[in-house]
């Protein structure tokens, strides 16, 4: 293994790098452009879904079915600019609430990873807590219980942050089991070229541990954008009010359903898709 570290995007070593294990240089991927640009569409989606006020929609539909049993593709065309509606507010609810579970789950990992049990083991208790009980019971409990003590949140919100909890507890396993991924003796050599732990962390562990936790946030993303119907219970209007309402207003269900089934393939696919090839764009040698 060669002592000089190069910077793979100019051939050259700056003096924070000279610093770092050898290896480490080779694998910052937040400075390639083949990674960035990607990251950043994403970004700027949510950005976009942020601010798009799409939480209280109102579903009608001007074409009524023709009262028989058979497949009306007229009703079932009229559907469609409700359905995106719907799965408008199930997007921003998903991207909102992952957003808030990727950063729980760093800090639960890190709290899990303490030292002093008094951290460690109320760390531990909370993610097994929340990862053996039902994201529903969960949102009732934030939605319908929280009121009594208090603290009363928007519908959304609550389906913003049960989300958040319930995949942050999920997403702290993945960032547990990627840290320990990282080769023992990354940590001897930042220790013995005193780096501080901000500087271990952030320039040779997580930059480290990122790529092989990447498969599995990929698919807790999907797992939340399929989990985050259940926002139903709470009275968010997203596809599954809209499919129940239509259904329950019309005496037509096939139609909605299957529309709506077909709009999670649509987005599901094509975001599986990405993250495979996110992952390959962020993959590089094991030292």
């Amino acid at each position: 293994m060669s002592d000089t570290l190069q910077d793979p995007t100019d051939g050259t070593v700056d003096a924070d790098d000279a610093a770092l294990p050898p290896g480490v240089g080779e694998s910052r991927w937040w400075r390639r452009p083949d990674v960035m640009m990607p990251l950043t569409i994403v970004t700027i989606l949510g950005v976009a879904l942020a601010m798009t006020g799409v939480e209280q929609v109102h579903f009608r539909v001007d074409v009524s079915p023709d009262g028989s049993t058979v497949w009306d593709w007229t009703f079932f065309w009229a559907l469609v600019p409700e359905m995106l509606k719907g799965l408008l507010v199930l997007a921003r609810a998903t991207v909102f609430g992952f957003a808030v579970a990727l950063v729980v789950g760093l800090v639960l990992a890190l709290g899990r990873r303490s030292k002093h049990r008094v951290v460690s083991w109320p760390t531990a208790g909370f993610v097994e807590f929340v990862r053996s009980t039902p994201l529903l019971v969960q949102l009732y409990f934030l939605f319908y219980a929280l009121p009594d003590a208090g603290i009363r949140l928007g519908r959304m919100q609550a389906l913003v942050i049960g989300l958040g909890i319930h995949y942050g507890a999920y997403c702290s396993e993945a960032y547990r089991a990627g840290i320990n991924s990282v080769p023992e003796g990354q940590w001897e050599a930042a220790t013995a070229m005193n780096l501080g732990p901000t500087t271990t962390w952030t320039r040779v562990i997580l930059p480290q541990a990122i790529p092989n936790v990447l498969p599995a946030l990929g698919n807790f993303l999907v797992a939340a954008f399929k989990d985050a119907p259940l926002g139903y219970a709470i009275t968010v209007t997203e596809v599954l009010f809209f499919a129940t309402t239509i259904s329950g207003r019309l005496f037509r269900p096939q139609e909605p359903f299957i529309l709506i089934g077909i709009g999670f393939l649509l987005v599901s696919l094509p975001a599986a898709w990405l993250v495979r090839r996110l992952e390959a764009r962020l993959a590089y040698d094991r030292i």
